[in-house]
């Protein structure tokens, strides 16, 4: 029976609005760093040094990425009878109860007590990202049913978030100078595209698409239930080995990026005084904002080019292991660190090639990679195939998160 057509790409777009919900909640907690370090805990609110506040970044990203991993991983493997519906539910039901208190928060006046502010906001992040853990991996699972395009969707929306808060974080830098007020802003957007996501997903049962494809991998599943009599427990074993290839990548791509992505580019200084972007805004623009940029149309790509194939996608995923040295022979340096090793690249222009084409590999590579997984396996063990591939993503991130804190002891090399 042939597939009915995506009406106006309605599902395409609402798996690119989870794409965005996925990650905006994140990027609006990254995109307000200042009203935290430079308002909530800084010596002129609280009347002293926070003694938390110079690894402020560090201790927020561990609070984010160690949760989000374990409950992405738990998510594979506990088995909760039924659709993946109530996971998602809930997921963004907990997402959206942490925004609205801590919109509150930030209405109330915390100077007195910053250690109590500091401990709710780390728990705040644990309890977001243990939710954006299931929700991301749920809704991997999901997306798996369809064709590789719309895994490609999600992946956009991701890179998308990205760019949205990039925007917003420099044109709120050139425009106000109100921390507190730009982060509630940040805060109710972030809300408002999670309330999207909540109706939006409800909506997917009565598009025609999406469900031609649901009943269908419900028949196959039931297909393959009755004709082999196994049991309900997918075997992992052998869906990771099958998939493996693609876990690998997915894993390799996502470690490279967020091994210089944004610690070490966050570093990268402007290196001539004629440069068209400024200091103020440099690190926005040629960090932030490049990456987002280039890393979105890398994952639009896959639309249109899908190449090379899956036994070859390994070949220039490995050779982005490259961009380590590259980023680090950039003008990179690091407050407190005298540098040793050499500034081998001394021109901005070049420094923007590198960091563009790290960029769109990063956001190409991985839609690949993640459209390729679910079709290593049987039909009926996708979604499973796909979950797995989600897990090995947020395992690359936070690899490349924790190898992030060796470079500044690489630039004392030379």
């Amino acid at each position: 029976m042939e597939a009915p057509k995506d009406k106006y790409y309605l599902t395409y777009l609402t798996f690119l609005i989870h794409g965005i919900g996925i990650l905006m909640p994140w990027n609006m907690f990254i995109t307000a760093i200042g009203y935290f370090t430079q308002h909530k805990l800084s010596p002129s609110y609280i009347g002293y040094d926070f003694p938390y506040l110079p690894k402020f970044m560090q201790y927020l990203t561990f609070c984010s990425q160690i949760p989000a991993l374990i409950l992405s991983w738990l998510n594979i493997f506990v088995r909760i009878k039924g659709p993946l519906t109530i996971r998602i539910v809930c997921s963004i039901g907990v997402v959206i109860v942490v925004f609205i208190f801590t919109i509150f928060m930030a209405m109330l006046d915390t100077s007195g007590a910053p250690q109590f502010f500091f401990w709710q906001t780390m728990l705040c992040v644990v309890i977001m990202n243990s939710a954006n853990g299931v929700y991301q991996n749920s809704i991997f699972g999901i997306v798996a049913k369809l064709p590789g395009k719309y895994t490609a969707a999600v992946i956009l929306g991701n890179n998308i978030s990205g760019t949205f808060a990039s925007l917003v974080s420099l044109i709120s830098k050139l425009s106000t100078p109100n921390l507190k007020l730009a982060a509630i802003w940040y805060f109710i957007m972030a809300l408002f595209v999670l309330l999207l996501c909540f109706d939006t997903y409800f909506a997917l049962p009565l598009n025609k698409y999406y469900r031609f494809f649901d009943e269908h991998e419900k028949q196959v599943e039931q297909q393959g239930k009755s004709s082999n009599n196994e049991r309900e427990t997918p075997p992992y074993w052998q869906i990771t080995k099958q998939a493996f290839p693609q876990l690998a990548n997915v894993f390799l791509v996502f470690f490279v990026t967020l091994a210089v992505f944004p610690a070490l580019q966050a570093g990268i200084q402007k290196s001539s005084e004629n440069f068209f972007v400024s200091d103020r805004v440099y690190v926005d623009v040629m960090c932030f904002l490049t990456f987002n940029l280039f890393a979105m149309i890398g994952s639009w790509l896959p639309t249109y080019i899908i190449w090379p194939g899956p036994k070859k996608l390994w070949i220039p995923v490995v050779v982005r292991l490259i961009y380590i040295p590259l980023f680090l022979f950039c003008n990179y340096q690091v407050e407190g660190v005298t540098r040793k090793l050499p500034v081998l690249f001394k021109n901005d222009y070049v420094y923007f090639l590198i960091g563009s084409t790290m960029a769109i590999t990063s956001g190409y590579l991985s839609s690949l990679a993640m459209m390729y997984a679910p079709g290593t396996v049987e039909e009926r063990y996708a979604q499973t195939a796909a979950m797995i591939a989600a897990a090995a993503l947020l395992s690359g991130i936070f690899l490349g998160i924790i190898f992030a804190f060796i470079w500044p002891e690489m630039i004392l090399i030379g």
